[in-house]
């Protein structure tokens, strides 16, 4: 479809944009809507009716000067004309359900004059949050209370799943990703808009959001332990999101979940902790000397490094755990430009994201605490001078408070031995930097470094992360490797 961008008519039969864009009750439709717009060259009429203007342009260079325009209130609308619509709806109906003569009927039942909506404005993010992409942008359009629905929508598609015993890793992989990324979006869309709230009032409008995404987890989960789930397949469909932000979050939260499952399973069905306990001294004690060197080396043992244990982790751990990956960088906005775009390395901004997400979710929401430490805890590197969080400088408080004051353990499963300083770091603090990293190193999306292979990104790791410095956990990597070898590597499975 190509229509001439220029289009110019007296009187026209048309339909307001802002009123197309609200009509589908999903992300997906909306989202198609906005790809065919923006790539068939698609004509905005734009009508200044009190300064008695009009004219056409099209979708795509509105869009790229300010990619929420129809939502921007003022004197200006923005029609759509009825053929150019009909068009795409025809394009969009085999992958959306819905057709053009619903859509035209609906919308010009409307006002085309829009409407002003506090909660709307208090919600939508500046024009240049562009790490999200499309996918963020049609949430970001939504009503707060579609934005929930879309959630349990989600939720309903993996119980559908879960009740029908679905073994194709196909449907469950897609079904995962979907689901991941739009729960993704609309908490940060949500969260983002409560910041302007009183905390009382912003964990008040939060709340069905908690509610739904705490919902939504459990049943990834289920899935994810039924091993159908399949991370080849995942970095594929993940890699037609055109949101890097987004397409990150959604690696990280399903391969960090698929790895913590991996390592209960490890740790409770193998020898696997005590071959790391008859080869820890020879393997692992020197850099743990390292980390605390007022401890003799004798006294550093595999039950040393994590406090009470080494063992599986518990379900309700487990649950919390896998909410805080989901949210691990909802306060990245901030840092879109370092991230990924070409611009020199801002310490300060780097740092903000973890600042906001933490402070989004330990103070404008309810969910549990441990979420909101692994927001702020995940780039901590064992104290190295390149890592920064919240723990560190708590931790530098609390010496001031109790100077004598020292660590004699390094990871711990609970929150309380973190909390107390009795404790160098948070177990899935630890996990989610090693998965991260391995993330941001072999992700073919982004646009300003070259992925490395699996086997490049591994070694590079262990060079950089843990033999030159140490930031990295060195027994947990270990284990993350034989994951990514055994489990991550493999070809997508055949449906069954």
């Amino acid at each position: 479809m190509k229509t001439d961008a220029l289009k110019q008519t007296s009187e026209f039969s048309g339909v307001p944009l802002r009123k197309i864009l609200a009509q589908p009750k999903t992300a997906d439709a909306i989202r198609e809507y906005l790809k065919i717009m923006f790539h068939d060259d698609v004509p905005v009429l734009c009508i200044n009716r009190s300064a008695r203007k009009k004219r056409s342009m099209p979708f795509k260079v509105l869009y790229g000067n300010n990619n929420r325009f129809w939502l921007q209130g003022g004197d200006w609308e923005y029609f759509l004309y009825e053929e150019d619509l009909a068009k795409i709806m025809e394009k969009a109906a085999p992958r959306t359900g819905i057709w053009e003569t619903e859509i035209i009927v609906k919308a010009n039942q409307q006002e085309a004059k829009p409407e002003k909506n506090p909660q709307k404005e208090k919600t939508d993010l500046p024009s240049d949050d562009q790490g999200y992409g499309i996918e963020y942008e049609a949430i970001a359009a939504m009503s707060e209370a579609e934005r929930i629905r879309q959630i349990d929508a989600g939720k309903e598609r993996l119980d559908g799943l879960i009740v029908k015993k679905t073994t194709d890793p196909t449907i469950v992989t897609k079904t995962m990703v979907d689901t991941t990324r739009d729960a993704a979006c609309v908490n940060h869309s949500i969260i983002m808009g409560a910041m302007n709230l009183t905390d009382s009032e912003a964990k008040k409008a939060t709340q069905n959001m908690v509610d739904s995404t705490r919902n939504m987890v459990k049943s990834s989960l289920q899935l994810i332990s039924q091993e159908i789930f399949n991370n080849a397949m995942m970095n594929t469909l993940v890699k037609k999101s055109n949101g890097t932000i987004i397409h990150h979050i959604t690696q990280v939260y399903l391969n960090g979940i698929d790895f913590l499952s991996y390592y209960n399973k490890l740790v409770s069905t193998s020898s696997a902790i005590s071959k790391m306990r008859i080869s820890f001294a020879s393997k692992y004690q020197d850099f743990y000397c390292s980390l605390m060197p007022h401890l003799r080396p004798g006294n550093i043992t595999l039950e040393r490094v994590f406090y009470k244990g080494m063992r599986a982790i518990p379900s309700d751990l487990f649950f919390d755990w896998a909410v805080g990956f989901l949210l691990h960088d909802i306060g990245k906005a901030a840092a879109v430009e370092y991230h990924e775009g070409g611009a020199a390395y801002n310490r300060e901004i780097v740092v903000e994201h973890v600042r906001l997400g933490y402070n989004a979710i330990m103070n404008k929401t309810n969910y549990p605490r441990e979420v909101g430490l692994i927001a702020g805890y995940h780039h901590e590197y064992y104290g190295d001078s390149t890592g920064y969080g919240y723990f560190r400088a708590g931790l530098e408080q609390h010496k001031k408070t109790n100077p004598n004051a020292k660590q004699d353990y390094y990871i711990s499963y609970e929150l309380e031995p973190v909390m107390n300083f009795q404790t160098l770091a948070y177990f899935p603090a630890k996990v989610l930097e090693i998965v991260d990293i391995f993330d941001s190193i072999t992700d073919a999306n982004r646009k300003y470094r070259k992925p490395l292979s699996l086997e490049e990104a591994l070694a590079m790791m262990r060079e950089e992360f843990i033999e030159k410095n140490k930031r990295i956990d060195p027994i947990l990597f270990d284990i993350f490797v034989q994951f990514q070898r055994e489990h991550l590597n493999e070809p997508p499975h055949a449906a069954a």
